[in-house]
């Protein structure tokens, strides 16, 4: 027991002793030195982990921003070359429409001279007949007049229908213009006549015109009204022709008419696409420029990223 307290008393002198030893301090000062060292280190590492952290979460984000972007040049790339297809599509689509066009509207305005060439024949045609079965209705009128009068032997010594007219205007019954009239009937029907017989007798074109004036009955009345019937059987084959041509034009017309008007709404919506399409591309293009530079702008970035990081951990 004894022997104890000695041998503790000993070591607390002893460590009293090697307190205030030099070779103490400079245990404590190693100590001290050690200690703030793995401090220094912990709070380097500690920097060093968050850098390195931030250089990863920042070329991540680079990467990301620059895959996106490649991916937005590609698709922008893409609608430009579409839009520049459907442009140059539908502009061909608008010239071709335009000749279609221009070409329904000259054949429009032909058609419809014509058709008024075809009406102002036909209007004066029929005034002309319409005047000469006037006179004709007059003529017969006034012979068969002058036959109850007793006044037939005087027509019938005529001989002819030329003679014949020519008595009736001596005679007041009928006017020179009239006559003139009958008389320019009568040979435009021997010409059209002469015209069909004439594979059939050798001799029409070789007949004088005064021939076709002389009544084959004899009888002036019956050869006036046989004139009346050509003329007003003429007359009935010009209208109904005119009917015909006019209904032919109305539905040419009609139908140069819807396909110009469909031509034109053609042309209108294909004007209203190529706006849009235009509209569509520089939209794309001037996207696809600010979208260039971005990517520029982070593939430099990353790049200076990578190079700056690389640098700090070899520090």
């Amino acid at each position: 027991m004894k022997f104890t307290q000695v041998f503790l008393a000993s070591l607390v002198a002893t460590s009293q002793a090697a307190e205030i030893s030099p070779i103490g301090k400079v245990f404590q000062l190693i100590s001290d030195l050690q200690a703030k060292i793995l401090r220094e280190g912990e709070g380097a590492q500690k920097v060093y982990s968050e850098y390195s952290e931030w250089c990863e979460d920042r070329s991540r984000d680079l990467g990301h921003s620059i895959k996106t972007a490649t991916s937005e040049v590609e698709s922008l790339k893409a609608n430009i070359a579409e839009e520049t297809s459907t442009s140059s599509a539908l502009g061909s689509k608008i010239e071709d429409l335009a000749g279609d066009i221009a070409t329904d509207e000259a054949d429009l305005k032909a058609a419809t001279e014509i058709r008024d060439k075809e009406h102002s024949d036909f209007a004066t045609e029929e005034s002309e007949l319409t005047e000469i079965i006037s006179t004709l209705e007059r003529a017969v009128a006034i012979l068969e007049r002058e036959m109850a009068k007793g006044g037939a032997s005087m027509l019938q010594n005529a001989g002819s229908l030329a003679k014949a007219l020519s008595v009736m205007v001596e005679a007041s019954s009928l006017s020179s213009a009239d006559a003139s009239r009958l008389t320019a009937f009568v040979q435009s029907q021997a010409s059209s006549d002469e015209a069909t017989d004439a594979a059939e007798d050798d001799t029409a074109l070789g007949a004088p015109a005064a021939a076709v004036y002389k009544s084959q009955s004899g009888n002036i009345v019956e050869t006036l009204q046989g004139l009346l019937d050509k003329a007003e059987a003429q007359l009935g084959d010009i209208r109904k022709t005119e009917t015909t041509n006019t209904q032919n034009f109305e539905m040419l017309q009609q139908s140069i008419k819807d396909e110009i008007k469909f031509g034109n709404k053609d042309m209108g919506e294909a004007k209203k696409g190529l706006a849009g399409s235009g509209e569509a591309k520089a939209t794309a293009e001037g996207e696809l420029e600010s979208t260039s530079k971005d990517l520029a702008a982070d593939t430099e970035a990353k790049g200076e990223l990578h190079q700056a990081c690389m640098t700090k951990a070899e520090d």
